[in-house]
Parts: structure tokens; sequence; C-alpha cells
């Protein structure tokens, strides 16, 4: 189903996107669609989420076509006490070593939140957790890439709202792996987003750019993303925005839909491509 309207060379998917499948379906139906790159999600790695394990994920990717672009997620930070935040620690040291033996270019945290703690506390925690994994990540230059979420989230998800807080920690640390990932579906509202773009792609910081569309009237704040194209989301013009800002690296399809993970797999993953081409 490779398509030759036009090019797809820019194009991943993250495997979460079609749940259904295993990371060795993924890897199929990707290479068979002409998609050049994936990024990783825990679910179909990990054995404690019923995923493979490393050793077999590790062999099946070797013996792909395909880049890996993020193994995701890491993050989840903040915690009530040091005891806690220190297990947060231990864990994301674990997904870098996944992540390495992936050949991910860069791990995506989620920073987490805590109902409750005040958020500027939660932020510092944030800087404090991703500083103490640059030292696993430095020897093979594993990215590490903030990634801020709708303020939807920021009570029990992500401490982590705007491009711009995301950016502040980036500079609070002010190392050459730390970074963003804007992902339009969080950020497309925010008034500031193409200055923001614009100020993290100079700072060498814009890491990812995930890609779906945002339903209208949604029908769930989880899982009910939708496909390029069929929501509220000016994607044309934020694309031209990190384009212009100089981004080169992949656009991630990132959808999250129990609609969409109720179909067919094939035939939703011939409508992905098709949004994506509509919206190049």
């Amino acid at each position: 189903m490779a398509s030759e309207l036009k090019d797809l060379s820019r194009l991943a998917v993250h495997t979460f996107t079609n749940k259904p499948w295993s990371l060795a379906e993924c890897i199929e139906h990707y290479q068979a669609a002409g998609i050049p790159a994936m990024s990783v999600w825990r679910n179909v790695v990990w054995e404690e989420e019923g995923g493979v394990g490393i050793d077999e994920a590790t062999r099946l990717v070797a013996a792909s076509e395909l880049d890996v672009v993020a193994y995701v997620r890491g993050g989840f930070f903040p915690a009530p006490d040091q005891a806690g935040r220190d297990e947060a620690i231990d864990l994301n040291r674990l997904w870098i070593e996944q992540a390495l033996a992936l050949g991910a270019e860069q791990m995506v945290l989620v920073t987490g939140a805590v109902p409750g703690l005040p958020l500027e506390d939660q932020r510092q925690m944030v800087a404090d957790g991703t500083a103490a994994l640059l030292s696993l990540c430095e020897p093979e230059g594993l990215k590490l890439s903030i990634e801020p979420l709708h303020p939807m989230y920021a009570a029990e998800r992500s401490c982590v709202n705007t491009m711009s807080q995301a950016r502040a920690i980036c500079e609070q640390l002010d190392h050459p792996l730390v970074g963003v990932a804007c992902d339009v579906y969080h950020v497309w509202w925010d008034d500031r987003l193409e200055q923001e773009i614009a100020l993290a792609a100079q700072q060498e910081r814009l890491f990812a750019f995930h890609i779906c569309d945002w339903r209208s009237p949604t029908r769930d704040f989880l899982t009910d993303r939708t496909l390029m194209g069929e929501g509220c989301i000016d994607l044309r013009q934020i694309r031209g925005w990190v384009e212009a800002a100089g981004f080169g690296g992949y656009n991630e399809v990132e959808i999250f839909s129990e609609e969409y993970w109720a179909a067919d797999q094939e035939e939703y993953l011939e409508k992905i491509v098709r949004a994506y081409l509509d919206v190049s």
C-alpha cells in the first residue's frame, strides 16, 4: 500500500496509534506501507506491560528497515516524598536502557503530576529527575524530550502544560540532550505557539513533532483524538511554523482513539497515510 502520490520520507507512526497490533505487526505493516520510521511505546516492549521483552524487541527492530525515532515514554517524576521520586528515577533508568537497546534517538518524557502539590515544586522535581538521567544518556547521545501536555492534564498527568514551561526546564538544565517534543494535540491552542516553536528551534531544543487532530466536539479527553484533517487543528499552519524554524525531523503520527483501535487496523493505516499526504 505504499503511496506514490507524495513523499513519505518524513512520516513516522507511534506504535500506540495502532494499539491492537504487536510490535512485530507494527513493523510488518509500516514497512509494507512505505513508512520509514516509528516511535516505539513501552507496552509492546516491556513485559510488565504485556510486551515481548527487550531482547525480542531489539531483535525485531534490528531486523527491520525502520528508524526508531523515540522510545515512549519516560518521566512521571513528581511524588509526595523522596522515596517516590527516587523510584521514578530508577524506573526511568531502566527505560533508558531499553531505549538505547532499541537504538532510539530520544526518549519522550511525560512529566507526571500529583494532585495537591504546587505545580512549581513539581516542575523542579521534573528538572531534578531529568538531570539525574543525563549521565546514562551522554555516552550514546540519547536525547530526552520533555512533552508538554494540554492543561486539562495538569492535575494528574503533567505539570508541564506549555512549550514555554518545557523550555524553561531545558534552559535551567542547559544540556544539549534535553529538549522539547511539540505535540499539536496539546499545544495547538497556545497563542504563543509560533514564537515558542521558533525559540525552541533557535536554542536547538526542538526535538520532536507529533501530529493528529482534535475532534470537535470531543467525546473523551484522552482517547478520542482523530486523523489529521478531521478536527479543528490548523495542522498546515503549525507544520509550517515548525519547518520555518528549521526542524527537519520526522512528523510522528500519535493518535489515541477507541474508535480507530476498534477498526480494522490495516484500513486504518491506509487512512493515516492518506491523511498525512493530504496535509503535506
